[in-house]
């Protein structure tokens, strides 16, 4: 069966099942009756609050409600015995039990204010305690910072990227890149581990696949402790999705129209009835970008005197995402979840390439390259968990399997016109598979009130297959003549096995975490082997190579609380950077043969050691989170731009290792609230550098790394309440310079603008933003070379603008978990509900 025909099955399934949970839901809801009330206080109507109605006699009985505006409320509830909460912000809990005998409406109910605003909402976390303010859109822990999504009105209708822009500590590139700290070795991971969602080095796209709405919160893990993977870094981020503890069936979908041409259509679906919890999330939606590069080259001396380069790559590209799965509790202490996922992308090009080389004789050359194409990605995975609880005090176990396959394929026509005159077609073809197996043992022991002893066990496996084809015709030519360059079969194999132990405790004000890692890592890969007198000529030689490690990666956390909601926190961890598998293999792609990237097999990991200083308060109106931070690296990795000595206008590009970096800073975070309509949140990262290294080749120096200096970036979010239902928020960003030897990046800004509105009494909200507002959202640079300097420019989108619906349903009762002791440093599973993606 093709795999278009799979993923065709499954979303018929999957709507069939959404609708199977609707109708159990419907006849579950028979044999109740319809009852109403309201909630009041002294002066009159309490809107928006939360009334919920436990069962006495069997939970599964149980609902709530969400009152409208002016305190009324509707539901349907079988007859019986109810014991009534009522909450609402600034009111003291109110409890009540009544009997539920017919329809109709029931006795009012008159709840007390507090007499002050409820705002702080406290957690304790392994003996540390940090008071965060409940609406603060992000919060700060011992050993990471959590973003709270719902916060950003501009991601609204948007994705993930959209949403990373916002992020503290992060930033996103115009070309997509993300980066923290100035740093763009980033580990992704979705609910603690790597997930078919990200796909297999799709970079952007990938990101652009995951919807906002699907995204609950997200973990912003600079200095990462024993217990998270070491590769990466500048840090990880951990995307968590939604999830629901609620009673019965809910759900809720969001559309959006944009500009440029944009479509979405996701929901979000749970039912959770005894021992059973279901879920159903997913979506689709359409989209077109538009980038615009443009360079030019000028040469000191030989007869080019400037080459001129400049294209729109336009794209058009469909996305769709499903994940379903199903939680039971064999007992109270033991519960096993099961859970699927499938994501697919199409991506069609049409990329315009124009040369102009101008000759110090006057003479004017016009070449034009229009590469038309299609990429296609499919990915699915499936996980298994078991999580067993021992008592009551903590000590607990659980268990991981998760199974991920990606495809990924590609092909493209490229056309080229020498002075408006045919003069070749090429056509390339690349087909990417990847097999992974993840596997992972957690044991959590506490020990006496205030420590916890962690240990645990990962296995990673995965296997890559590439295959690249690439074929010229040039004028005059009846038969195409295969590119050997660009031509030929790789594969990168890694296995990984990691154990990890880590120590925590707190004495008086004094609390501190100690942990050990050890990585073992076995990579293998294979390419063909080129004649570097002719890279056309196949010699049918396999070049096989491996690379192996065995590293050890301690980490330290430290915490004084100098008062309440004051705190100071130091941390150290050391840190690897494995390159990618695409790093490794040394086979080009020729959709640009002026521009050409190509792996390193030669290429090895660098490792890190990371510092960090930092302080937190929080008050009510008032959040404060400066960090002092280091990081010393060894083997830096950094791309060289090399010019070909047959065209001085062709340059290859590929990363080497070539030195170390000392890099420096403070990231400063910071929410003030002024008054109850207007919020702000600001983060400001500023950043020095010493790079040291050169690219040596045939032992001569053809690029210089060498530099230092200070940089920047700042963000700045202001959000206005203009009512209940009614919210703006306008963002600033600016991204500094950044210079050494070979490149002077220029500063960046831009704007965006979002804006939602409450509807439908509380079910429904209307979002509407505006993506780099004044068009502004560039990238420059200024490259160096022996012989030329480079003036580049990119814009990844234009200005963007978007309207989103949301519309939830059935909000049921919510389920009080068992609490627990909770390990700061735990990869979160999503929740309850939702298993591991």
């Amino acid at each position: 069966m093709k795999r278009t025909e799979i993923v065709s099955v499954f979303q018929k399934r999957a709507f069939g099942l959404a609708l199977t949970i609707g109708a159990a839901s419907f006849v579950m809801a028979q044999q109740k009756v319809n009852i109403s009330g309201n909630v009041k206080d002294a002066n009159g109507a309490v809107g928006y609050s939360s009334i919920t109605f436990k069962n006495t006699q069997n939970s599964q009985l149980s609902d709530a409600v969400l009152a409208d505006a002016d305190g009324n409320y509707k539901l349907e509830l079988t007859p019986g015995n109810y014991e009534v909460a009522i909450e609402a912000v600034d009111y003291k809990k109110f409890t009540q039990t009544i009997r539920v005998e017919k329809a109709g409406a029931i006795a009012p109910f008159v709840i007390v204010s507090s007499g002050k605003a409820n705002l702080n909402n406290t957690t304790d976390i392994q003996g540390v305690v940090i008071t965060a303010t409940s609406t603060k859109p992000y919060k700060v822990e011992l050993d990471k910072k959590t973003y709270d999504v719902k916060s950003d009105l501009t991601a609204v209708g948007g994705n993930l990227q959209d949403v990373l822009q916002n992020v503290p500590s992060v930033s996103v590139d115009t070309d997509g890149t993300v980066s923290m700290r100035g740093s763009s070795n980033v580990r992704f991971l979705i609910n603690g581990k790597p997930s078919a969602l990200l796909g297999i080095d799709d970079g952007a796209n990938a990101l652009q696949a995951i919807p906002a709405d699907q995204i609950d919160r997200i973990e912003v893990i600079t200095n990462p402790s024993a217990k998270y993977d070491a590769s990466g870094t500048a840090g990880i981020l951990n995307i968590i999705l939604k999830k629901t503890t609620k009673l019965g069936f809910n759900g809720s979908v969001i559309g959006t129209l944009g500009y440029l041409p944009k479509t979405n259509l996701n929901t979000n679906l749970s039912w959770k009835k005894g021992n059973w919890s279901w879920f159903l999330s997913g979506g689709g939606g359409y989209q077109e970008n538009k980038n615009t590069n443009r360079s030019t080259t000028t040469y000191e001396s030989g007869d080019l005197l400037s080459y001129y380069q400049n294209s729109i790559n336009k794209t058009k590209s469909n996305n769709y995402n499903a994940t379903g799965g199903v939680v039971y509790d064999i007992s109270p202490n033991t519960s096993v979840n099961l859970s699927g996922t499938i994501r697919t992308f199409e991506n069609d090009t049409n990329n315009p390439i124009n040369y102009i080389n101008n000759y110090r004789n006057g003479t004017l050359d016009y070449t034009s390259r229009n590469a038309i194409g299609r990429n296609t990605n499919t990915g699915m995975q499936g996980d298994f968990g078991i999580d067993h609880k021992f008592d009551d005090k903590g000590q607990n176990i659980s268990l991981s399997l998760s199974l991920q396959s990606n495809q990924s394929s590609g092909n493209s026509d490229i056309t080229e016109t020498k002075n408006s005159i045919f003069s070749a077609l090429t056509n390339t073809k690349t087909k990417t598979e990847n097999k992974s197996l993840v596997g992972k043992l957690d044991y959590e022991l506490p020990i006496g009130e205030n420590s916890t002893f962690n240990a645990g066990y990962k296995l990673d496996r995965n296997d890559n297959d590439y295959d690249f084809f690439a074929q010229n015709r040039n004028a005059g030519e009846t038969s195409p003549t295969i590119m050997g360059n660009f031509t030929g079969l790789a594969n990168y194999t890694e296995t990984f096995n990691a154990f990890y132990a880590q120590f925590k405790s707190k004495i008086g004000a004094f609390a501190y975490q100690v942990g050990l890692r050890d990585e073992m890592s076995n990579i293998s890969f294979s390419y063909p082997y080129r004649d570097p007198l002719n890279t056309n000529i196949d010699t049918g030689i396999i070049t096989n190579k491996k690379k192996n490690y065995n590293n050890l990666f301690p980490s330290i956390f430290l915490s004084y609380d100098i008062a309440k909601n004051n705190q100071i926190l130091l941390n150290y961890s050391r840190r690897i950077d494995r390159p990618r598998s695409f790093f490794l293999i040394p086979i080009a792609s020729p959709n640009d043969v002026r521009n050409v990237f190509q792996g390193n097999p030669d290429l090895n990991p660098s490792y890190i050691d990371s510092f960090e200083l930092g302080y937190n308060l929080s008050k009510s109106k008032v959040t404060l989170n400066p960090t002092l931070y280091y990081r010393k690296e060894k083997d830096n990795i950094q791309f060289g731009i090399i010019q070909s000595l047959t065209d001085p206008g062709a340059f290859t590009l590929g990363p080497n290792n070539v030195g170390s970096e000392d890099r420096y800073g403070l990231d400063f975070n910071g929410t003030y609230d002024p008054f109850s309509w207007w919020k702000i949140m600001g983060n400001i990262d500023l950043f020095g550098y010493n790079t040291r290294g050169d690219l040596v080749i045939n032992n001569v120096v053809v690029q210089s790394y060498n530099g230092n200096g200070f940089s920047s970036r700042a963000r700045l979010a202001n959000t206005f309440k203009f009512d209940k239902t009614f919210s703006v928020q306008v963002q600033s960003n600016y991204r500094g310079g950044q210079k050494n030897a070979s490149q002077n990046q220029k500063a960046t800004y831009f704007f965006n603008l979002g804006a939602t509105k409450t509807i439908w009494n509380g079910n429904g909200t209307l979002a509407f933003n505006i993506q780099d507002i004044f068009n502004t959202r560039a990238r420059q640079a200024l490259n160096y070379g022996e012989n030329y300097t480079r003036d580049m420019y990119m814009q990844w989108n234009p200005r963007q603008f978007s309207l989103s619906l949301t519309y939830r349903f059935k909000q049921g009762e919510k389920v009080e978990q068992p609490k627990k002791k909770k390990d700061i440093n735990a990869n979160s599973n999503g929740g309850d509900d939702m298993p591991p993606m």
